[in-house]
Order: C-alpha cells, then sequence, then structure tokens
C-alpha cells in the first residue's frame, strides 16, 4: 500500500513471529514430557534448539531487510499512504507488546527459555515499532524520502544483533556453559544456612535441561560417620539446594570423607578426631564451589 520499505521490513519480521511461535509451541510440548527411558534427563534441551532457531530465522530476517533497502535505493520507489502505515505499525506494535509481557512473565515463571526467547523477541519487535512509528512520522513531514530505506537498514542491522545474540544463549545452554549468576544465587542461601558438619564443597556442576536443573558436587563429611549418617547428611544437604530455587532440581551429591588438613577449615565442634584447630573459613561461593579439589589453607 505504502510502498514503504521500512514498513515492509516489520511485515517481514512478522512473518518471523508465526514460524518462531510454532517452533516454540512444539518445543514447550516435547519439554512437557515427562522422562523416558531413551531419555533419562527428560526432553527440556529442545526448548534450547528451539531458541537457537528462532534466533537464526531473525537474523534471516535482518539480513532479507538490508537487502530489501540497498534494492529500494537503487530502485526507489514512490512512498504514499503513509498514514496507514503508521497505523498497521501502531496496532501491530501493541500487540506484539502485550504478548511479550505475557510471554516474558510465562517464561520467568516456567523457566523456559523457548518462551523466554520468543518474548525477548516480540518484545523487540514492540521497541521496534515504536522507533519505526517514529521515524515514518519524521518522513510523512518532512517528505524526505530516501530516509525510508536508512531507516529500514538500521532496522536490519537491530534484528540482526538480536538474532545473533538469541542464537548464542541458544548455544549455551546445548553446550552446558555454566551459569555463573544462577550457581551464585544457588550457593548463597546453602552457604547461610549449611550444617557445621558439612566440612567442604567442591566439584559443583550444574547442567540446565529446559525448565529443569541438574547439579552433582562432592560434599566432604567427618570420615568417621557412619553410611547411615552420612547419607542423613546428604539428604538434608540436597534438600537445602532444592529450597533455593522454584525449579526442578535434579541432584546427586558424592560424600567424601575428610582429611587431616581438612581441619583447618572444619567448624564441627567438639571433634575427638581433630588434628589441627580451625583456622579459617572458606566460604562457599561460586569460586570455591566449582573447583575440582577439596579445600584447605
Amino acid at each position: 500500500m505504502s510502498g514503504s520499505v521500512f514498513i515492509l521490513s516489520d511485515a517481514l519480521e512478522s512473518l518471523v513471529n508465526i514460524f518462531a511461535g510454532a517452533a516454540a509451541l512444539g518445543s514447550v510440548y516435547l519439554a512437557s514430557k515427562p522422562k523416558d527411558k531413551d531419555h533419562p534427563y527428560g526432553h527440556g534441551k529442545v526448548e534450547f534448539l528451539s531458541a537457537g532457531f528462532e534466533g537464526i530465522l531473525i537474523t534471516l530476517a535482518g539480513g532479507m531487510i538490508l537487502l530489501k533497502s540497498v534494492e529500494s535505493v537503487i530502485y526507489p520507489e514512490a512512498l504514499q499512504n503513509i498514514d496507514w502505515g503508521i497505523y498497521l505499525t501502531g496496532f501491530g506494535g501493541v500487540i506484539n507488546l502485550a504478548m511479550a509481557l505475557y510471554l516474558k512473565k510465562e517464561g520467568r515463571k516456567s523457566h523456559s527459555p523457548a518462551l523466554t526467547a520468543n518474548g525477548k523477541h516480540l518484545l523487540s519487535d514492540a521497541l521496534s515499532s515504536a522507533a519505526m512509528i517514529t521515524g515514518l512520522l519524521i518522513i510523512h513531514f518532512t517528505n524526505i524520502y530516501w530516509l525510508d530505506p536508512l531507516f529500514a537498514s538500521v532496522f536490519g542491522v537491530i534484528i540482526i544483533i538480536t538474532g545473533i545474540r538469541v542464537v548464542r544463549q541458544s548455544v549455551a545452554g546445548v553446550m552446558d556453559e555454566a551459569d555463573e549468576e544462577l550457581i551464585t544465587r544457588l550457593i548463597s542461601g546453602v552457604n547461610k544456612a549449611r550444617e557445621n558438619a558439612w566440612v567442604d564443597l567442591h566439584n559443583f556442576r550444574m547442567i540446565k535441561y529446559g525448565s529443569g536443573l541438574h547439579i552433582d558436587c562432592h560434599l566432604t563429611l567427618p570420615w568417621y560417620y557412619t553410611l547411615e549418617q552420612g547419607h542423613r547428611e546428604i539428604d538434608k544437604f540436597e534438600e537445602l539446594v532444592r529450597n533455593q530455587s522454584n525449579r526442578e532440581i535434579e541432584i546427586f551429591a558424592h560424600a567424601e570423607p575428610c582429611k587431616p588438613f581438612s581441619c583447618k577449615i572444619c567448624k564441627l565442634k567438639n571433634c575427638k578426631e581433630r588434628q589441627h584447630p580451625l583456622s579459617e573459613e572458606v566460604e562457599w561461593n561460586y569460586k570455591t564451589v566449582t573447583q575440582n579439589s577439596k579445600h584447605t589453607v
């Protein structure tokens, strides 16, 4: 209707939303399926693939917009009905904003990478629509029509950057990249409520499976504890970790016996086997608990 490549770029982005939304819907459905014999850790990883697919679509849409912008510069078209373009773009932007806020809210609540990625995508669309309306108003009132492909090019670059970021986050999930922020938040609560019998914590590792987390770690306990005592302490520790988040957490803590050098960091009182006095407490944080060896001073 308008001959504006700027408005056409918004239409291309909206088409991407449809395919990305379909992929997100399918991935959320698959991720919700329970664990089975062939998928002992569940199906949550598929959400990272969906988010990556969406990121690729976003990047491709940005590239198409850039190409169309260059084509518009070489073969310019007369612009018309800019006012209708402003109305339609504004209407679409309001819908995208409402959906983006809802999807981000549900994504945070369910810890779903697919919903979160889709929400971020739609939010960027809504913000882009606001910028687009501003640009269209400038073109409408100034009649400087060469601004149309220029604005569309900037819009295309922004979309490409957004797509690359979504792909980057997806790859991080598939490659089990350590989430320092999440581990820090979990360990902070555990550190405040740790038992004196929990001498040391190390080799703490976490893998994301969609909304769920799988954690394994090594917990050092007094060497003279019976199997029953050690099992009881492990149960308490694992329950404390689970209570630090509303996400589903599967945790396996490996019990290790303390060594003579462990006495220097052990806070257990009235220990008859102590060989060294307590000289320093080791705070549990991201740096200390991810270390793959027992601590000492």
